[in-house]
């Protein structure tokens, strides 16, 4: 989709085209608070959070505009090193435009953890807004309280972001009315009763390699239940043709556990393709219409297509409900495994073309490694699409693709060296023995980090190309974290050793 295209060469540029004036808030800086600092802040500063814990209230952030060429950035000093604890929310921005948050630490809060809207103008979204190696955590609400909150906004992207333990009634990201956005590359566990909730007339979202883990309810909620005027833009009178979310992407993600991964529900042009889904508990998908309004689209026209399903048990693979349009789903090339029976009643709406049967011979489930051997049934079985072109550790898939979140094939996985973001370049991916990277890393600190985050090598300051030695790692999935005193963090790369 060229609109995501788009937004991915904005977002890669964006905090390199920073010029302006850096502004420090904290104890000891320019100012004690953000919204104290606000009035100072003009496009192509760098707003820079000292370490620190802030209990200062919500910060709110009003009609704050940087540019395309000079967007406002607001930064923690040390990544994760300044933390907005407590109170109803922790930042509030609203009517802004053109801004990037890095490596902040939002935790503890009643209501929202961070709130981005319109203020209430549905005809002018705030847009262009990037969430960037944030951690939310941590909710001390415990009904409809969402760790991030958008509500009318256009054209963002959220990367390398974590969710953990939110409200048993909210969601990590719940979207009322946004489009052109992109998820990526973030990790949900246990955020809420949904991970990613998508509503309200939101639109062309892409959500693409994330772990999705144990929601109370819906991993990803495609679509959802918005009341008529909430929704952006507003509905047309008389309604016609309306739908609570329409053309979402959802690819190459890893989803383990929750009580249904994913709803569609009253959405319309939905793609899941190439995901994995692991031990799903009491449902794999659902398809719902819970706003029956008349000039409501059914839930339809949607496709579920190479992903992996790997049950615990029979289960009810798929739940329809009423006023939906089943039968206008596409199912084609999904891969479905019993670990309780060889056969069993698999429930599915209409025919899945080209299905397989058959264990897919993950690397170590125990660990979350769902990568797949060259000789799993998974392997070759895709159907060749044009979207996605990439899996979850950012190998290209190969024609046919795999089914599931990850390439297979062994001319791709033994070989293939990713240009990712900045130019940097990896490979191979994965490894038994070592990684080597390259590109510019003046200025950065290079760090692998294990699946909890924990850091277990330090390479800054080495000379490149760097090579990472993966001997005496365990087998499993780690990141490399490279980031840069001029940029503040230039990208999280994921690795598996074998």
């Amino acid at each position: 989709m060229k609109t995501h295209l788009a937004l991915i060469a904005f977002f890669l540029t964006l905090s390199r085209l920073t010029s302006g004036q850096v502004i420090t808030v904290g104890t000891g800086g320019d100012f004690l608070t953000l919204d104290a600092a606000e009035s100072s802040i003009s496009a192509g500063d760098t707003v820079m959070i000292l370490d620190g814990i802030y209990s200062n209230g919500t910060q709110f952030l009003d009609e704050l505009h940087g540019t395309a060429n000079a967007p406002i950035v607001i930064r923690a000093q040390n990544t994760h090193g300044a933390i907005f604890r407590g109170g109803s929310e922790a930042i509030h921005l609203s009517n802004c435009t053109y801004l990037e948050l890095q490596g902040l630490v939002i935790e503890q809060q009643t209501s929202n953890g961070m709130n981005i809207d319109d203020g209430g103008n549905y005809t002018m979204p705030t847009h262009h807004i990037t969430i960037y190696q944030c951690i939310f955590r941590d909710m001390a609400g415990t009904g409809n309280n969402d760790l991030l909150k958008l509500s009318g906004l256009d054209d963002f992207l959220i990367k390398n972001c974590s969710f953990v333990n939110g409200s048993g009634g909210g969601s990590g990201i719940d979207m009322v009315g946004c489009h052109q956005g992109i998820i990526e590359d973030n990790l949900f566990d246990q955020a809420g009763s949904s991970g990613i909730q998508a509503k309200g007339g939101t639109q062309h979202i892409r959500i693409q390699r994330n772990i999705l883990k144990d929601m109370d309810q819906r991993a990803i909620n495609l679509g959802g239940s918005t009341g008529l005027e909430f929704f952006r833009p507003p509905l047309s009178n008389p309604i016609t043709n309306a739908f609570e979310a329409a053309d979402l992407e959802v690819f190459s993600n890893v989803f383990v556990g929750s009580h249904a991964p994913v709803a569609y529900v009253g959405c319309v042009r939905v793609k899941v393709i190439n995901n994995t889904f692991f031990l799903p508990g009491n449902w794999a998908i659902r398809i719902l219409q819970e706003t029956t309004t008349a000039g409501f689209l059914p839930c339809g026209d949607n496709e579920f297509r190479n992903n992996i399903v790997y049950l615990a048990q029979d289960i009810t693979e798929v739940n329809v409900g009423p006023n939906t349009d089943p039968e206008s789903f596409i199912f084609t090339n999904n891969l479905w495994f019993n670990a309780s029976a060889s056969s069993w009643n698999l429930s599915l709406p209409v025919v899945d073309s080209n299905q397989v049967i058959g264990n897919p011979l993950f690397t170590n489930s125990g660990d979350e490694d769902f990568s797949i051997p060259s000789n799993s049934p998974a392997v070759l079985a895709g159907k060749t699409l044009l979207i996605p072109t990439h899996d979850f550790v950012q190998h290209s898939y190969f024609s046919p693709p795999s089914i599931g979140a990850f390439e297979g094939h062994q001319s791709i996985t033994a070989s293939e060296y990713l240009v990712q973001d900045h130019g940097i370049v990896i490979g191979p991916n994965p490894a038994a023995n070592s990684v080597t990277i390259d590109g510019d890393f003046s200025y950065a600190a290079v760090q692998v980090l294990d699946h909890n985050g924990m850091v277990v090598q330090d390479l800054s300051n080495g000379v490149t190309p760097v090579t990472i030695d993966l001997n005496g790692l365990p087998a499993g999935l780690y990141f490399i974290r490279i980031q840069s005193e001029l940029h503040a963090q230039m990208g999280v790369l994921r690795v598996i050793k074998m």
